[in-house]
């Protein structure tokens, strides 16, 4: 294995940010920037990419921060887990035998590591875990994480197998302040939410979270459900086992029938029906006798821990939020980190693919706007004009035909809002170059192109991309 390694100034982990006066929202005469004195504690729930770099943030603003861990390691999703869900259809998060996770052995990012990591600390020019492609393994990133949380400090202010069981409200005279208990004690102050999301799978044989192994036995024919980032991964992986592969997609009535790029690959619209003798009915009128489904159906939010009056879970809508991120009523001593990590690329009335944001970076940035507006350098607009803006976000949805499940879902406007939030904090925006780099990838994965990663790294070692010529570079010299 080889290790990483980085120079750095022992002495100084942490530099708090010097005041900077953040550019007011709204000029508007309802606006009354809401502050509050400084917590003298955050707890984060959850240790993976959201709550370690929401914990780098509060400790650079000068916060106290406990994170708890439920598992008995950081990592979060990319803490690989080769033990499969007892119950294949993961309908019971919360159930004692529930396995987090949703990783399969094979997994590689579908983003390059130019666009992984974050701002001081970039996965792009070096190596963590020994795997030096430009789209790495599931085991890179997580030793990436594990170097970010120990070079940053944030580990040892991590409290593994530590499950936090309520969030409630504070007594009357302190509104707003919720406080929470769970297995590793109880804690008042500025409680906050980091990434605590569970696979989601209605009715059928498996979802995605007990996929371990890519090589287990072959089948005739699969069924997969969803046509997402992961679905196209995963019905690429079985084609090579599988006799046919069925992708059933509501997005996809402008690309039915046989892929091309595959010689055992159909696509159909969304499953109208499954028959009690195992055959699989789509809604433009195909039947196939399916050997197994397998759901890819994404994520649903789970927040059991949260018993706060006004705070819904409504058809994966999180809400009220204030920019994803605030709950009006309880800002800004709660929020939630790493809501909007998708988009929806609608190229007609009838093809709409879901795809992703730069994700590590977007989780910086709304880190470092929470912590920024907890320690007072950065200001909330009040709480009605928070709930204005939200309900205003509701009603384009509704006026655009967009179901509730989408409301985190940025569209194409997943630029404009990292934009925004860099500049609630005096950031620059989103480098154009990555922009660039994103959009490239985002086309080769609607493509439905299973060997994007391969030819891409082909095309670096040509020197056709400056970004990826370097890290080879930088991670050689590490060797």
């Amino acid at each position: 294995m080889m290790h990483w390694s980085r120079p750095v100034d022992r002495r100084s982990h942490f530099p708090v940010l010097r005041a900077v006066t953040p550019p007011i929202p709204d000029q508007s005469p309802n606006y009354f920037p809401l502050r509050i004195p400084m917590p003298r504690t955050v707890a984060v729930v959850g240790a993976g990419a959201a709550g370690l770099v929401a914990a780098r943030q509060l400790l650079r603003e000068g916060l106290d921060v406990a994170v708890f861990e439920k598992s008995g390691r950081a990592g979060g999703t990319w803490a690989y887990d080769p033990r499969a869900d007892a119950d294949p259809l993961s309908r019971d998060p919360g159930s004692p035998s529930a396995v987090h996770g949703s990783l399969y052995a094979s997994l590689r990012t579908n983003l390059t590591r130019d666009l992984m990591g974050f701002s001081d600390f970039p996965m792009a020019g070096w190596v963590f875990a020994g795997d030096a492609r430009a789209f790495p393994g599931h085991q890179e990133v997580l030793a990436f994480l594990d170097a970010f949380a120990e070079e940053c400090g944030v580990a040892a202010r991590v409290r593994l197998r530590s499950e936090v069981l309520r969030v409630a409200g504070a007594p009357l005279g302190q509104r707003g302040r919720p406080s929470a208990s769970g297995s590793g004690g109880r804690s008042r102050g500025a409680a906050r939410t980091a990434r605590w999301r569970r696979r989601c799978s209605t009715p059928s044989w498996s979802a995605t979270a007990t996929v371990r192994c890519p090589g287990c036995p072959a089948f005739e024919n699969v069924v997969v459900v969803g046509f997402s980032t992961s679905g196209i991964d995963i019905a690429s992986e079985i084609s090579r086992l599988a006799k046919e592969v069925h992708v059933a997609d509501r997005y996809s009535r402008d690309r039915l029938g046989k892929m091309a790029l595959y010689q055992n690959v159909w696509i159909h619209a969304e499953v109208d029906c499954i028959q009690d003798d195992g055959k699989v009915r789509f809604a433009e009128g195909s039947v196939v006798d399916a050997d197994v489904i397998l759901y890819c159906t994404g994520y649903r939010y789970h927040f059991p821990f949260l018993d706060l009056d006004g705070l819904t879970v409504d058809d994966n809508r999180v809400g009220p939020l204030y920019k994803h991120v605030f709950p009006p009523k309880y800002a800004p001593n709660l929020s939630f980190v790493g809501l909007p990590v998708k988009y929806y690329n609608c190229e007609s009335k009838t093809l709409c693919v879901p795809s992703q944001t730069i994700v590590f970076q977007e989780l910086e940035q709304e880190a470092k706007w929470v912590a920024a507006v907890l320690s007072g350098r950065a200001t909330l607009p009040s709480e009605e004009d928070m709930m204005a803006s939200v309900r205003s976000h509701y009603q384009l949805m509704e006026e655009a035909g967009r179901p509730k499940r989408h409301t985190h879902a940025l569209a194409a406007q997943w630029a404009e809002h990292m934009n925004w939030l860099a500049d609630q904090v005096g950031e620059p925006p989103v480098e154009p170059w990555k922009c660039e780099v994103f959009d490239k990838v985002l086309a080769s994965i609607l493509a439905l192109d299973e060997a994007y990663r391969d030819r891409w790294e082909q095309e670096e070692d040509g020197g056709s991309s400056g970004h990826q010529e370097g890290i080879r570079i930088r991670a050689s010299s590490i060797m």
